[in-house]
């Protein structure tokens, strides 16, 4: 099981980032799960280098060049630096603020070639009756994997976030039997994408609207391999009751 905390620009100062970053591990040390935290930017390397726990920490995105003048931008060599292992690619929010799949397929290809483990993210807008939101979710895993390398394919973990769900309460977020129909098409597209038999083992997560009310019925039924956790990720109690929910 893979949960990731995306902070999101919730935590705005170092010593609450601390306590959280404290909470979270005491949480983690109880359970099997994987958990990584995604700080913002400026907060990443005060948090991750030197971390010495079973804690893992992501760029919340990473920038579609790689180096030189760029004034503003976060690599994804300078990320692997400041102590990220994944990278967030895709967030439906950087969508919204102009990342096209072009976009994001360049960020995926930054990521993998200095080693960041890439959590992209895909999902639909609304759901139509006519089912085209399964079209919609098909292409941007095209766009974002067609000129990655096939070995390379394997190694990206997808984030399924229907944007109609995000920031609802659970009981307005998607259903557990939608889910496990959605994680099973996204698995059907991996096999068309991935080399061989290696979509079995590819791992999707689920974000939107996660919180401590849903967290174990939509893994338990879903075929889920984590969840993407946003703004409940920021709050301790909370987040330490998903991680439990979950264990």
């Amino acid at each position: 099981m893979l949960i990731v905390a995306n902070w999101k620009a919730y935590v705005e100062d170092l010593p609450k980032a601390k306590g959280l970053v404290a909470a979270t591990r005491r949480a983690a040390s109880r359970s099997k799960a994987t958990v990584v935290i995604a700080p913002p930017p400026p907060l990443l390397g005060a948090l991750a280098i030197g971390n010495r726990s079973r804690l893992a920490f992501a760029a919340q995105d990473i920038s579609r060049t790689t180096g030189g003048a760029q004034t503003g931008e976060s690599t994804a060599r300078a990320c692997m630096a400041a102590g990220a292992a994944y990278a967030i690619i895709g967030h439906s929010e950087r969508r919204a603020a102009g990342d096209t799949n072009g976009i994001v397929a360049e960020k995926l290809g930054h990521a993998l070639a200095q080693g960041l483990i890439p959590i992209l993210c895909v999902g639909e807008k609304e759901r139509d009756p006519a089912g085209r939101y399964l079209a919609f979710v098909r292409e941007e895993l095209r766009a974002a994997l067609e000129d990655i390398a096939q070995k390379d394919r394997t190694k990206v973990i997808v984030a399924y976030e229907p944007i109609w769900a995000i920031g609802k309460h659970a009981k307005d977020a998607i259903g557990p039997h939608d889910l496990a129909e959605m994680v099973l098409y996204i698995k059907k597209v991996l096999a068309e994408l991935l080399p061989g038999n290696s979509s079995a083992r590819a791992q999707v997560l689920y974000g939107g609207s996660v919180e401590p009310e849903d967290a174990r019925s939509l893994t338990a039924a879903s075929g889920i391999d984590g969840v993407l956790v946003g703004h409940a990720s920021a709050d301790s109690r909370q987040f330490a009751s998903i991680i439990k929910e979950l264990s």
